[in-house]
């Protein structure tokens, strides 16, 4: 009896100690603040990673130019493209202006509606993504988001990315032409690329990731929308290992989704811009690069100054 009740203690302790790490971890993902800020940029930061955008880079990139051939990266922005939930796209001409002046000069414009930041090819600034309340450097969302825009790390401080760029071509390295629905990219996925390649990444470069994906874009938006394969945490980790400026994708969403865990959402996103303050660039064209085996090259991309927004539409390209 006596041996009974001292297997009974030892079980609920145990039991015990098995919820409290669950209660830790748990607590752990969302409020364990001293782990990721405030960021090795100094509390006031509001660039992030983009602070390893030096002239070095940019003289790095620039001798990476031998052909002058120039890759667009962005996709056109039109009626019909892949949306995520409820975001929408408009655009219209108002009627013709004019003429003015004996020489009949006319005009037109538009009247564009849209996320603007967060639609076709955009890039997500350190405003867009949170954990709980917080923020890149731990900023409170109650605390610098105002409906007019935000009033810190708004995508307007975010700065031009010329620097290196390196293509990741993990479909050609598996031997496909896009990797299957919701396939998550390991860590290894990533280095044997890099080694087949020949290719090594450099601390402040823009790493492009080309899943094949991108072949639903426009062609069957259903399948491009309903999930995507995509990095998971571990290759998460070692990109930011790496020390790059930012991950970009032929994908809406740069990480595998749904995430194999079913209790996480987005959490490569979390890991990058509050925790890291790397950037994300989604919706890119990555097949001319992989079918040109570009796998290194100067990258280009200048983010719109919208004062307060959470990311920029724009046209990324790579110089050859």
């Amino acid at each position: 009896m006596r041996q009974t009740r001292k297997n009974v203690t030892n079980f609920l302790v145990i039991g015990c100690l098995i919820v409290g790490m669950i209660v830790l971890t748990a607590t752990w993902t969302i409020t364990q603040e001293s782990n990721w800020y405030p960021s090795q940029w100094g509390a006031e930061d509001q660039r992030g990673a983009a602070n390893r955008l030096t002239p070095q880079k940019v003289l790095e990139a620039a001798s990476l130019i031998k052909e002058g051939k120039v890759y667009q990266l962005g996709r056109v922005y039109e009626a019909g493209i892949p949306l995520f939930g409820t975001r929408h796209y408009s655009l219209r001409i108002l009627q013709m202006s004019g003429p003015l002046g004996e020489n009949q000069v006319t005009w037109h414009e538009e009247i564009f509606s849209g996320e603007i930041g967060q639609i076709g090819t955009q890039f997500d600034g350190l405003g867009h993504i949170g954990v709980g309340n917080l923020y890149y450097n731990g900023l409170k969302k109650d605390e610098f988001a105002k409906p007019e825009g935000l009033a810190k790390i708004g995508v307007e401080n975010a700065g031009v990315f010329v620097t290196r760029g390196v293509l990741i071509d993990v479909a050609g390295y598996k031997g496909v032409e896009h990797l299957d629905n919701s396939y998550e990219i390991t860590a290894a996925d990533l280095k044997g690329t890099l080694d087949r390649q020949g290719t090594k990444i450099n601390a402040g470069d823009v790493v492009l990731i080309h899943t094949g994906w991108g072949k639903f874009w426009m062609t069957d938006n259903e399948r491009y929308n309903a999930s995507e394969p995509g990095i998971g945490l571990g290759a998460g980790q070692y990109l930011v290992d790496q020390k790059i400026v930012m991950a970009c994708a032929d994908n809406w969403g740069i990480e595998v989704v749904p995430n194999p865990d079913e209790s996480l959402a987005f959490p490569v996103h979390q890991l990058f811009l509050p925790k890291n303050g790397i950037y994300n660039l989604e919706n890119i064209i990555t097949e001319e690069l992989a079918a040109d085996k570009v796998y290194e090259f100067a990258f280009i991309f200048t983010p719109l100054r919208l004062k307060g927004a959470t990311g920029s539409p724009g046209n990324p390209i790579a110089i050859r």
